[in-house]
C-alpha cells in the first residue's frame, strides 16, 4: 500500500491523546509490574534496599498513568457538545459493555465466583483492583454536566485561580503525614486498609467535609484537561522541554524520595522490611493520585505529548489502532500481567539473589510491563475487528 493509500485521518481528531493513551496503558503495566516488589508477604514487603530503590524508581515513574486518562476525558468531552442525556447514552454505551464483561470474567477466574458476584453488589471485585477506575470515571461523567455550563464561559485568570486551590490541596495528603506521623489504619469488611486521617480545616471524626473537599481529588484534572485546551497553544519544542523536564523531576523527586523516607523509618534500614497490606499504604502516600507530585508529573507529561501530532504510516497503522483498543487493554491486561510476572520471577528469581544481581528487578519489571503490553495490544487490536461483538467486548 502507498502512502497516499492510507485513509485520511478526521481533521477534528486530536491525534496527540491517541498517543496519550498508548503511553498511559503502558505506565498503567507499569505500575502493576512493580507491585509484586513491595506487596507481598501479610501484605507488604521489600526484600532488599534496591528493590525498594526500583519500586520507588518504576512506581513513581508511572503514577500519572490513570489521571493521564482523566485528563484526556476532560480534554474530550468539556464543554460538552450535544445534550446531557445524549452525553450519558453516549458514555454508557463506550463504557458498560466492556466493563461489565470484564467484570464477570474476573470474577470467574480469581478467587470464589459465588462470593465474587456477591461482592459486586456493593463495590468492585478486589482481587481485579485495577477496576476501580472505572467507577471513578463514571462519577466523573456524572460532575462534567454540571461544570460544563461554567466551562463554556470561564475566563483563564478564573480557572487559573481554581486549579491553584487544587493545586494546594494535593500538598494536604504530604501535610498529613506530617502532622499526623506513623496514622494508625484501620480496616472495613473487605480488609482494604483506609490510614486515619490527620484532621484539618473542618474536619472531624463526625465530619469529612472539609474546607478543601469539593475542589480536591479527580476535579482538578478535569480543570487541567479544560485548561490546556482553551488556554493553551502550540508550544515550541525548546519551551516545551524548559517546562516540562523541571515539573515532571520534581513531581518525580516527591515521590521517589517519600517512598524511600517512609520505608527507611519502618525498616530502620534493615530488610527485608514486612508489615500488613496498611503498610504499604503508608508508603504510597507521596504517589497518591491526589498528591502534588503526580499532578507535577501528569503536566509535564500532557506537555511532551501534545507535541506528538504527526499523522503518517506508522500513527495509523500502529498508534491508532492501539488507542482505539486501550480500554479494552487496561480492563483485561492483569489476565496476561499476572502470568507474565509469575514467570519471569520463576526464571530469574527475586532481589540480589537473582540470575542478574541487583539489575534481577529493574530487568523483571520492564520486561514484564512491556511484554504484557505487546501480548495485551495485539490481542484486543485483533477482537476489535470482530464485526459488531469486537467493540463491545473491547470498547
Amino acid at each position: 500500500m502507498k502512502y497516499s493509500d492510507i485513509p485520511a485521518i478526521d481533521p477534528k481528531r486530536e491525534i496527540w491523546l491517541d498517543w496519550l493513551r498508548l503511553v498511559a496503558c503502558l505506565l498503567v503495566m507499569l505500575t502493576h509490574s512493580t507491585e509484586p516488589f513491595y506487596l507481598g508477604g501479610e501484605g507488604s514487603l521489600i526484600l532488599t534496599h534496591t528493590d525498594a530503590v526500583w519500586s520507588a524508581i518504576m512506581d513513581v515513574l508511572s503514577r500519572a498513568a490513570v489521571v493521564l486518562f482523566v485528563i484526556a476525558s476532560s480534554y474530550l468531552q468539556i464543554p460538552l457538545r450535544y445534550s446531557t442525556k445524549e452525553f450519558f447514552r453516549r458514555r454508557a454505551a463506550r463504557i458498560l459493555p466492556p466493563f461489565i464483561i470484564w467484570t464477570i470474567v474476573y470474577a470467574l477466574v480469581w478467587g470464589e465466583p459465588i462470593q465474587n458476584f456477591k461482592d459486586l453488589l456493593w463495590n468492585f471485585n478486589y482481587a481485579a483492583g485495577h477496576l476501580w477506575f472505572v467507577y471513578m470515571l463514571i462519577g466523573i461523567y456524572l460532575v462534567m454536566p454540571l461544570i460544563s455550563p461554567w466551562a463554556e464561559r470561564v475566563g483563564k485568570r478564573e480557572l487559573q485561580l481554581y486549579i491553584g486551590i487544587w493545586l494546594f490541596t494535593t500538598i494536604i495528603p504530604l501535610i498529613r503525614v506530617w502532622l499526623g506521623g506513623s496514622a494508625p489504619v484501620i480496616y472495613g469488611p473487605s480488609g482494604i486498609p483506609n490510614p486515619a486521617k490527620y484532621p484539618l480545616w473542618g474536619e472531624a471524626s463526625w465530619n469529612s467535609y472539609g474546607l478543601f473537599y469539593y475542589v480536591s481529588g479527580m476535579l482538578g484534572y478535569l480543570l487541567l484537561g479544560l485548561y490546556f485546551r482553551k488556554f493553551v497553544g502550540e508550544i515550541s519544542w525548546k519551551k516545551t522541554i524548559a517546562i516540562a523536564a523541571p515539573v515532571f523531576l520534581g513531581g518525580f523527586a516527591i515521590g521517589v524520595f517519600g517512598f524511600l523516607r517512609r520505608v527507611a523509618v519502618d525498616s530502620g534500614g534493615v530488610f527485608p522490611v514486612e508489615g500488613p497490606v496498611g503498610l504499604a499504604a503508608l508508603w504510597e502516600t507521596p504517589w497518591l493520585n491526589d498528591s502534588i507530585g503526580v499532578a507535577m508529573m501528569a503536566i509535564g507529561w500532557i506537555l511532551i505529548l501534545r507535541k506528538f501530532n504527526g499523522s503518517g504510516r506508522f500513527y495509523q497503522k500502529v498508534i491508532l489502532p492501539v488507542s482505539k483498543a486501550s480500554y479494552g487493554m487496561y480492563l483485561s491486561h492483569m489476565l496476561v500481567l499476572s502470568v507474565v510476572s509469575a514467570r519471569l520471577r520463576e526464571m530469574l528469581k527475586l532481589g540480589n539473589d537473582g540470575l542478574l544481581g541487583a539489575w534481577t528487578t529493574p530487568v523483571q519489571i520492564l520486561a514484564t510491563a512491556i511484554i504484557s503490553y505487546l501480548i495485551v495490544g495485539l490481542a484486543c487490536v485483533l477482537i476489535r475487528k470482530f464485526p459488531k461483538i469486537g467493540k463491545i467486548i473491547i470498547g
